[in-house]
C-alpha cells in the first residue's frame, strides 16, 4: 500500500477515526495500541501477507532476547558471568535475524559470486534457481528490532514485558517499510502513551504530510520518467544526457526518500506520535563527513552506535579509525543492496571522509597562507558545489545498478561530447515535453530554497501556522491544488513506489 494511492488516504483516514473513537487507556485497556497493531499488519499484509510471518519472527526473537536479558541482570549476580551470559543473548538474537535477511537479500548474490570463483579455476559450481522474493522493508524492520536488543543489553532501555506494545514498536506502519529506523528510546515509550486529538498535531501533521506529497509525487517521480529514459538506453543518450541524468538522480532519490520520511513523519504526528528527522538539508552540506550526519540520519547512527562504536571507533588509534570507516561505510552499501555497485558506492562515501581528514591539516595550512576566509558565504557556497559533486559521482555508481553499466556510463561521459544537447531543445525528448522539464526546474529551485530556510533554522511551517485561519487555510488549499494539478500521477502513471521500498 503505497502513500502516494487513494487506498492509503483511505485506510489512513480509517485508521485515525477508530483510533480517536475508541476509549483511552485510563478507562479500559489500551485497545488504541491494538488498533495500530492491527492497521499496521494490515498495511504490510498489502505487499505480501506471507511475509508477515518474518515480521512476527523478527518480532518474537527480539522481544524474547529483552526479556532473557532483563531475567539473566537479576539471576547473576557476578558481574562477569552476567555480562558473558547477555552477550550469548545478543549474539544469538543478531545472528537469527541477521540469518533470515542474508537468506532473502544476499543468498543469490553469494551463490554467483561462489559460481564465479570456482569457475575461474574449472570447478563446477551449480547454482540452483531460487525464486527468493526481497521482501518489502526487511532490512528496516529487522534493524530497528536489533537496535533495541543491543539498548537492553547496555542498559539503555527496559525490557518491555507487554508483548502487543513491542510488536507495535517494530511494525508501526508509518514508518514500517522505509524508515525513519527508529529507537525503542524514542518510539516504544511514545507508545505507552495514548494521546488526546490535538487539532495543533492533526494540523502540523497535515502540512508535513502535504510538503512529502510534493517532494515525491511533483518532483521525485517527475524526474524519473527524464532518468529512467536515460538510464534504459545509454547507447542512444550518451555524454551530457548521462550527466545531466546523474545530477537530477541526485535530487531524485533525495525527494523521494525525504518525501517518505515526511509523510511517515505527518502520520504519526496525526496520531500523537514524534518519530525522528531523517534528513537536515544535505545538499548544502561543506563537506562529506557533514553530508552524512544529515541524511538518512536514523541509519547513519545506526551503524555509528552499533557497528563504528564496537569496532573501536576512533578510539584505537588513527588507523584503526580510517579503517572502521571504510568497514562501516562498505556495509552500509552493502545494506542497501546485494550488488558490487552498492558495495562501491559505500566504499567511495568512506573514503572521501577518510582522505578528507587525512588532508584537512593541509587544506587548513593552505587557507592560512592564501588569507582564505573560511566562515565567508563565497568559500561556503564552493565547498557546498564541490561536496555536491563528489556525492553525485557516487550516486552515478548507486543507480547505475551494475558494476558494469557504471564503467559504460563512465566511458560514455568520457567519449561522447555533445554540449549542444543543453540548448538546443534535445532534453525535452527525454520523457519530459518543454512544460513538464521546467515544472521540474521550478520545482527543484522551491527545495533548495526551503531547505536553505532550513538550514538556517526557519521554520516555513510555523510561518504558516502563525497566519490568520483563514489566510493558513488559503495557502493549504493551493498546495494541495497544486500537487493535483503539477503532480505525475493518474491513469497515465501507476503509482510509483518509493526507491528505498527495495531495500
Amino acid at each position: 500500500m503505497l502513500f502516494n494511492s487513494l487506498r492509503f488516504l483511505i485506510f489512513f483516514t480509517i485508521v485515525i477515526l477508530v483510533y480517536f473513537l475508541l476509549p483511552p487507556p485510563k478507562y479500559k485497556k489500551n485497545l488504541r495500541q491494538y488498533w495500530l497493531l492491527i492497521a499496521s499488519y494490515y498495511f504490510y499484509a498489502n505487499w505480501n501477507a506471507k511475509y508477515i510471518l518474518l515480521i512476527l519472527f523478527s518480532t518474537l526473537t527480539t522481544y524474547l532476547s529483552g526479556l532473557a536479558i532483563a531475567k539473566i541482570q537479576s539471576y547473576y549476580s557476578e558481574y562477569k558471568k552476567q555480562q558473558a551470559m547477555k552477550k550469548l543473548i545478543v549474539v544469538f538474537s543478531f545472528t537469527l535475524n541477521l540469518s533470515i535477511l542474508f537468506y532473502f537479500k544476499y543468498f543469490n548474490f553469494t551463490l554467483n559470486i561462489l559460481h564465479s570463483l570456482f569457475s575461474k579455476i574449472n570447478i563446477e559450481f551449480p547454482v540452483p534457481d531460487l525464486n527468493i522474493t526481497l521482501p518489502v522493508g526487511i532490512s528496516f524492520f529487522t534493524f530497528q528490532a536489533l537496535s533495541y536488543t543491543m539498548d537492553v543489553y547496555r542498559n539503555e532501555i527496559y525490557a518491555e514485558k507487554n508483548f502487543f506494545k513491542y510488536a507495535l514498536f517494530v511494525s508501526f506502519f508509518p514508518q514500517l517499510v522505509a524508515g525513519p529506523i527508529e529507537r525503542s528510546k524514542n518510539l516504544l515509550k511514545q507508545l505507552s502513551l495514548s494521546a488526546h486529538f490535538s487539532f495543533e498535531r492533526a494540523r502540523d501533521g497535515v502540512l508535513l504530510m502535504i510538503w512529502g506529497y510534493f517532494l515525491k509525487i511533483v518532483i521525485a517521480d517527475r524526474i524519473a520518467i527524464f532518468v529512467d529514459t536515460i538510464f534504459n538506453d545509454i547507447t542512444t543518450y550518451g555524454g551530457y544526457y548521462l550527466v545531466i541524468a546523474i545530477i537530477l538522480f541526485s535530487f531524485q532519490i533525495y525527494c523521494d526518500f525525504y518525501g517518505y520520511s515526511v509523510i511517515a513523519m505527518g502520520a504519526a504526528e496525526i496520531l500523537g506520535v514524534n518519530l525522528m528527522e531523517n534528513f537536515h538539508s544535505p545538499y548544502l552540506s561543506t563537506n562529506v563527513a557533514d553530508f552524512w550526519r544529515k541524511w538518512h540520519i536514523s541509519l547513519t547512527s545506526w551503524f555509528r552506535d552499533y557497528l563504528y562504536f564496537p569496532l573501536g571507533g576512533s578510539r584505537k588509534g588513527v588507523l584503526r579509525k580510517y579503517i572502521n570507516k571504510i568497514i562501516v561505510f562498505l556495509i552500509s552499501g552493502l545494506w542497501h543492496g546485494a550488488s558490487f555497485s552498492f558495495i562501491v558506492w559505500g566504499g567511495i562515501n568512506g573514503l572521501y571522509q577518510v582522505l578528507g581528514e587525512m588532508t584537512a591539516p593541509l587544506r587548513n595550512q593552505s587557507m592560512h597562507l592564501l588569507r582564505l576566509n573560511k566562515d565567508s558565504i563565497g568559500h561556503k557556497v564552493l565547498k557546498a558545489f564541490i561536496t555536491f559533486i563528489l556525492i553525485d559521482f557516487s550516486w552515478l555508481f548507486f543507480r547505475a545498478g551494475s558494476w558494469t553499466t557504471s564503467l559504460d556510463v563512465l566511458e560514455s561521459i568520457k567519449s561522447v561530447h555533445n554540449p549542444w544537447i543543453l540548448f538546443d531543445g534535445s532534453l525535452y525528448t527525454c520523457g519530459l515535453d518543454s512544460k513538464n522539464f521546467w515544472i521540474m526546474i521550478v520545482s527543484i529551485l522551491i527545495l533548495l530554497a526551503v531547505d536553505i530556510c532550513n538550514h538556517y533554522g526557519i521554520k516555513l511551517r510555523n510561518i504558516i501556522v502563525a497566519q490568520d485561519y483563514w489566510c493558513r487555510w488559503l495557502m493549504i488549499s493551493v498546495s494541495v491544488i497544486a500537487i493535483l494539478i503539477f503532480g505525475i500521477w493518474g491513469t497515465a502513471y501507476d503509482a510509483s513506489g518509493f526507491i528505498y521500498f527495495q531495500f
